[in-house]
């Protein structure tokens, strides 16, 4: 072998070995080198960036039909009859919550009393004189210590409580004794809904449970896939005939037969991912209309779903986890970042948009957050997490006036007996 042919050989030898050190020595840190040279950055979806539209279009949204049943099984509370004088007369005082911005309570009303619990799981039943007629905690000391947060529902004079540290039993709500108690095996995160002698309510395990009212003992309970992680938002359940509907913490929507506990469909409305990071997904309650099911998300969806098949009527990009509401043929709600949609029923599409935080410097809108809402009279009264109530003319979009209420959050509005009560952190303030 002569000597260029040699030296050829060794260059060869010694490149080879570069070449395969070179391999080793970025096999931890670069293992897909070249899949990762040849990605293109693809922007799947655009944010849509909310503004008014038709803002001065003229809507008769008022159908002289007005709902004297707010707290019904399929959340469709329409408009209701409140006169609107706001003057302050009355006030029903409790301790207050640590984590007031993070919850989601609400008071029942029972004839013309008021029953509520406080920052350790006592249940108060106030008169309409604001005066305490019972007050009762059933909870043990390490119990307290939990803050338990406690959901109500009424049949008759019995109180049915579930709650979010596994607990559930029924009262007699003239002397505030205790009929029953039980324990589920996880707490519960959902409203409840009773029809005939059975109560219904969903744990964190997404689990829907049928319970009977008169002994507290569970006749079925069908489970669907469970979260990872918890959710923030409270699970709706809604009833119509034979079926009840609810959303789980994924963003499922599920018909189950009421007497068997039978699934009769099921809508994904995720993808699987959200199942791990199930607290990102802020929903709507869901509310029942004729024969389709609305609510919208925290990830701009609002749907409508035939309640018979499951099937998707319509979609619509609006972020919203307020609950909607139904008068005619028209769908009000109001987006996270405070703008009024006026919605056709039947199509999905929308008709008006007006901008109600216009008011508002952008630093200090950033900051607010709409928390619910009702239809009175042709107007809108809107409360927010800045303490204030904005009431809007529901014909024109146009806003009449701005109350404030609170020097922090305030949650959504409730009517009782032509009065409108707003909850405050340690207080629930009624108004004429």
């Amino acid at each position: 072998m002569n000597k260029l042919s040699l030296l050829i050989l060794i260059l060869l030898f010694v490149n080879n070995c570069s070449i395969n050190k070179k391999k080793v020595f970025f096999g931890k840190d670069k293992p897909n080198l070249e899949k990762t040279q040849n990605i293109k950055t693809v922007l799947t979806k655009q944010v849509k960036e909310e503004q008014e539209l038709n803002p001065t279009l003229e809507i008769k949204i008022s159908d002289g039909k007005f709902n004297k049943n707010y707290n019904n099984n399929q959340n469709n509370i329409g408009e209701l009859f409140y006169e609107g004088g706001l003057e302050k007369i009355g006030k029903y005082n409790f301790s207050k919550f640590d984590n007031f911005q993070h919850i989601d309570v609400q008071p029942v009303f029972y004839n013309e009393n008021i029953i509520f619990s406080d920052n350790k799981g006592a249940i108060i039943l106030y008169d309409q004189n604001q005066k305490i007629i019972w007050k009762k905690n059933f909870y043990s000391k390490r119990e307290k210590k939990l803050k338990p947060r406690l959901n109500f529902a009424i049949h008759k004079n019995i109180l049915i409580v579930t709650d979010n540290i596994a607990k559930y039993y029924a009262l007699n709500i003239e002397t505030g004794d205790m009929i029953w108690s039980k324990n589920n095996t996880v707490p519960f995160n959902s409203e409840i809904k009773i029809k005939d002698s059975f109560f219904y309510a969903v744990d964190y395990k997404n689990i829907l449970r049928s319970i009977s009212i008169k002994d507290g003992l569970e006749s079925w309970n069908l489970k669907t896939e469970e979260s990872l992680t918890k959710s923030n938002t409270k699970i709706s359940i809604v009833i119509k005939n034979q079926n009840i509907y609810f959303n789980n913490s994924i963003g499922d929507i599920t018909a189950v037969n009421l007497k068997s506990g039978q699934l009769v469909w099921q809508l994904p409305t995720q993808n699987n991912n959200i199942s791990k990071n199930a607290f990102q997904l802020s929903s709507s309650r869901l509310v029942i209309n004729e024969d389709s099911i609305l609510f919208s998300n925290n990830k701009s969806e609002f749907y409508s779903i035939d309640i018979t098949t499951g099937l998707i009527n319509w979609k619509n990009e609006i972020n919203s986890d307020l609950k909607p509401v139904v008068i005619g043929k028209l769908i009000i709600t109001i987006s996270e970042k405070g703008y009024l949609y006026i919605i056709d029923k039947k199509s999905g599409n929308i008709i008006r948009i007006n901008d109600l935080f216009k008011n508002y410097k952008d630093k200090k809108r950033s900051q607010i957050k709409p928390t619910g809402f009702f239809v009175a009279l042709n107007k809108i009264y809107l409360t927010n997490s800045d303490g204030k109530l904005i009431i809007v003319n529901s014909n024109d979009g146009n806003i009449l006036n701005v109350v404030k209420i609170s020097g922090g959050k305030i949650l959504q509005p409730f009517i009782s007996e032509n009065n409108l009560f707003l909850i405050s952190n340690g207080s629930i303030i009624k108004f004429n």
